[in-house]
């Protein structure tokens, strides 16, 4: 059976990307889209994917996020949050309605090759807060794909969207997921910030996982 993985090189799609791989014959889609790390990103979905011996891989390049702006991704106008937003409404690190163009092709490519899931690493707990990680959106997602695929039997499957951060970082050592080769960072691309709202969410996570996160950083938030 095969199963099509939204990778994006952060830590969560790469510990989905493992267990794609683990339990099916696995193609990797990524999507750039004129975020701020698109070019790092690009590089760890590569790295990944070849560490995970996943073959068949699509890189897509989406412009119309960036034309639509409204978020500190995708706009340089919008600075990057540090770890106070957290907990404090939906961030402007926020990409209005993301992962669906990032759903539409991964299921549209699904159905090409025959798969008959699409693994995406959404997250609610311990996570920014974005609308289109909860549970409720992937159900009426799912809905839609029956509705609009040719034998609506492909899935979206969020294998994750219930665990903790922590969680997911066990998960992954446990799975052999190449953490080191992963980029969570919303801001820069040499070293990670270690002060971004994703980055302080990593660091805790790994802390808590009583783990050590094997990327450098350029500083970090000592109260993580």
């Amino acid at each position: 059976m095969r199963a099509v993985v939204l990778l994006s090189g952060g830590m969560d799609s790469c510990v989905c990307a493992a267990l794609a791989a683990r339990d099916y014959d696995a193609a990797a889609v990524h999507v750039s889209y004129g975020q701020r790390t698109e070019s790092r990103e690009r590089r760890a979905f590569l790295s990944i994917c070849d560490r995970l011996g996943i073959r068949d891989r699509l890189l897509v390049r989406n412009d119309s996020l960036g034309a639509i702006g409204g978020s500190a991704l995708t706009d340089a106008n919008i600075p990057v949050p540090g770890s106070a937003a957290i907990g404090h409404g939906i961030p402007v690190t926020y990409v209005p309605f993301r992962n669906a163009h990032f759903l539409a092709v991964a299921v549209s490519w699904a159905e090409v090759l025959g798969a008959e899931k699409v693994y995406i690493g959404a997250v609610e707990p311990d996570s920014s807060g974005y609308p289109d990680c909860r549970p409720a959106y992937y159900r009426a997602f799912n809905e839609v794909v029956r509705a609009g695929t040719k034998e609506g039997r492909i899935e979206i499957v969020t294998p994750l969207i219930a665990m903790r951060k922590a969680e997911i970082v066990t998960l992954g050592l446990e799975l052999g997921a190449p953490f080191d080769l992963t980029w969570s960072c919303y801001s820069r691309e040499d070293r990670a910030c270690g002060v971004c709202d994703s980055c302080v969410l990593r660091l805790r996570a790994f802390r808590e996982a009583g783990a050590v996160d094997p990327i450098q950083y350029a500083a970090t938030v000592q109260s993580c």
